[in-house]
Parts: structure tokens; C-alpha cells; sequence
């Protein structure tokens, strides 16, 4: 674990650097407010009910928020590895990672059909609902996901853009692509995966951690960490250090993720709770319950969490909570967050990074996973 302690000035006042990392998430705003109203500026010069329908909603939905961890990360990598001075690309790298994010969260609800996103009704279903206020005719459902897919290609092509747009302005264009290309192949190698996973109801937890791996933890943490570093210009071994720290920190991101969709309360998450277990989704939660299940010869269990396990209300739902509880699954899952979190400070640390900058990120996995253990140093 790191062992550091914040200066009496704080990280904020320790540094020479114009931002911190919080500094750059509140940053990026004002650079996506930015872009989003040059694109909605945009769209309605091309037409304007596709700009109030499709455009209107992407905006709304960047502009919902979240944390904008991907931003933090990709500064603090530029960070770690020596960046200094105009962080500007940086910042437009963090705005197209919360493009693509927004991608992401389009498509992945109309797959699991989720029907609240960031504490508002997801983009398909405020679609569908536009659909009937306006008595169109058809199905309002096969309309929103049409138009929710095409919602999700927007946000992607704005993403792209403005990536594409950054890296012609650095030296570190071409390793700035590499890294994006790379990104977006493993996110729909991950998302196909878990589709494939939830079809063939099959799956143990070594396949839930490779689909969490390639569907979240790279992208989250690792991708923006090296994004971030290949701005700096960074050497091979730097970049390495942040690859493995960022996999280990994202993996432990969507194990919380895991635990508060199964666990958590509606206000904190802006979704609704338990519907991954609801969908019986592949995750390393239901996994690791149903091997501890099977090993303690638990048949009411096996039976509440397999994939073909009966009832899909809340009485069920329930059932698989307590299933959860009793096995023990949420209290190995608790340590396996702990236990990836602690590696991913002790792997930054080879990165050379300064104080500051190793608090930084501390503070950024503690975000990401929740409470990190605490050493005798009294560092989370």
C-alpha cells in the first residue's frame, strides 16, 4: 500500500501542475458543455426533429453526469507519467471517454432492457414514451430501440471525432489512437461475451472475471490511465505499471458495481437495484455464490441463483440476496475488492509518480471501489 499522507495545503496546493485530478473532472465539463452545444448547434442545421429526438437525448444524458472517473484517470496517468504544463488534450480525451460512455450505457440498456439510467428513465424507454405521447403508429418498443441504437452510434461518431480531432494535435496522435482502437474492440468483446454468457447459461467465475475484465475494467481504469500516459509521452515500463494497476483497480470498480446492483439503494446507483439478478447476469457475484453453493451442498441456493433458476419478481430477487448472504458470496466478494484495490496502489507505485500524484490516484480507486483497507500508514 502507498503510505502517504495528505500535506497540510492538501494535493491541490502541492503540485505546480495548473489541475489535479478532481480539478479535471470538474474541468471536462466545461469542455464537454462545449462540444455538446457545438454538436446540437450541428444537428439542428441538419435537421431538427432528428436533433430534439436523437441528439437532444445523447446531450441529456453526458450532461446527466456520473463521476467522470474515466477523465480523472486519463489526467492522472498524463500525471504519473510527467505531464505538466497545457492539459487541454487531456481534457478532450476525458470528454470523448464520457462520449463513449455514453455509447455504452445506450446500448447496454436496450440489451438488458433497464429501464433508468443516472436517475432518469434510460434513453429507450423515454423514447418509447415520447412514441405514445405522440401516438405514432407501430410498436413503441421496436421504435425505441431502433432509435436508441442510432442514439448510441451518435454519441459513439462524436466520440470518435473528438478523439481523432486530439490526436492530430499531439505529436502522441498515433499511440493516443492506438490505445482508443484497442479500447473499443475489447468493449464489444466484452459486451458479446456476456450476451454469450447470459445465452448459453454457462459460466464459472474465472469467465466472469475475463467478461468484467474486457466489458468494464479496461475501459474504466486501465485504457484511460495508458490514454493519459501516451499524451505524456511515456516509456514502455511506465506505461506497464499503469496498465497493471488501472486492470486491477477497474476490476475491482465492477465488483462494487456488481454489489450495488444486488445491494445497493436506487438513490446512490440512479438505477433500479437488483435487476442483474433479476436477469440472472454473469457476474462474478452470482458466480463465486453459486460454487460456494454447490460446494456447501446448498440446494436451496443452487436452485434461487443458477441460470435457469425459477421467479423473476422481487420475492425472488429477494430470495437470491439472502442466498448471496448466506453462502458467504458477498462477504468473499468484499475481500476480493479489497484485495484487488490494495494491488492496483501497490502496482502505481512503480510508475515513479510523486506523492501527490500517488494520493491522487489512492483517492480515485477508494471513488472507484469503495473504501480501500487501511494501512498502518492511514492511507485508504
Amino acid at each position: 500500500m502507498l503510505g502517504l499522507r495528505p500535506t497540510t495545503a492538501g494535493p491541490a496546493e502541492a503540485t505546480d501542475d495548473p489541475l489535479t485530478a478532481p480539478d479535471a473532472t470538474r474541468a471536462v465539463e466545461t469542455v464537454l458543455e462545449r462540444i455538446l452545444d457545438a454538436h446540437l448547434s450541428q444537428a439542428r442545421d441538419v435537421d431538427p426533429v432528428y436533433a430534439r429526438d436523437v441528439a437532444g437525448r445523447v446531450a441529456a444524458l453526458v450532461r446527466r453526469g456520473g463521476k467522470r472517473l474515466r477523465t480523472a484517470f486519463a489526467w492522472c496517468g498524463w500525471r504519473a507519467a510527467g505531464g505538466s504544463g497545457d492539459g487541454g488534450a487531456v481534457l478532450r480525451t476525458g470528454a470523448a471517454l464520457e462520449l463513449l460512455q455514453a455509447c455504452a450505457l445506450i446500448h447496454d440498456d436496450v440489451m438488458d432492457g433497464s429501464p433508468m439510467r443516472r436517475g432518469a428513465p434510460s434513453v429507450h424507454v423515454d423514447l418509447a414514451a415520447m412514441h405514445r405521447a405522440s401516438r405514432m403508429a407501430g410498436s413503441p418498443e421496436a421504435f425505441a430501440t431502433s432509435a436508441a441504437v442510432l442514439a448510441g452510434d451518435l454519441a459513439l461518431a462524436w466520440a470518435d471525432d473528438l478523439l481523432t480531432e486530439t490526436a492530430l494535435g499531439t505529436p502522441h496522435g498515433p499511440r493516443l489512437l492506438h490505445e482508443w482502437r484497442a479500447m473499443r474492440q475489447e468493449m464489444v468483446a466484452g459486451q458479446y461475451r456476456d450476451l454469450h454468457a447470459q445465452a448459453t447459461g454457462s459460466f464459472g467465475a474465472d469467465e466472469a472475471l475475463a467478461i468484467a475484465t474486457l466489458k468494464s475494467a479496461l475501459y474504466t481504469v486501465e485504457r484511460p490511465l495508458a490514454l493519459g500516459a501516451a499524451l505524456a509521452g511515456a516509456d514502455a515500463y511506465t506505461v506497464d505499471a499503469l496498465r497493471s494497476a488501472g486492470r486491477c483497480a477497474g476490476l475491482a470498480f465492477q465488483l462494487r458495481d456488481d454489489l450495488l446492483g444486488a445491494f445497493g439503494e436506487p438513490a446512490r446507483t440512479g438505477k433500479p437495484v437488483g435487476e442483474d439478478l433479476r436477469s440472472r447476469k454473469p457476474t462474478y457475484l452470482l458466480a463465486v455464490g453459486l460454487g460456494l453453493a454447490d460446494a456447501a451442498g446448498d440446494e436451496e441456493a443452487v436452485a434461487v441463483l443458477s441460470p435457469a433458476g425459477a421467479g423473476r419478481d422481487e420475492a425472488a430477487v429477494e430470495r437470491m440476496r439472502a442466498a448471496l448472504e448466506r453462502t458467504g458470496a458477498r462477504s468473499v466478494v468484499e475481500s476480493k475488492i479489497d484485495e484487488l484495490a490494495g494491488t492496483a496502489l501497490r502496482t502505481f507505485e512503480r510508475t515513479g509518480a510523486d506523492d501527490t500524484v500517488r494520493w491522487e490516484f489512492a483517492l480515485l480507486v477508494e471513488r472507484a471501489s469503495g473504501p480501500a483497507p487501511r494501512t498502518a500508514e492511514g492511507v485508504r
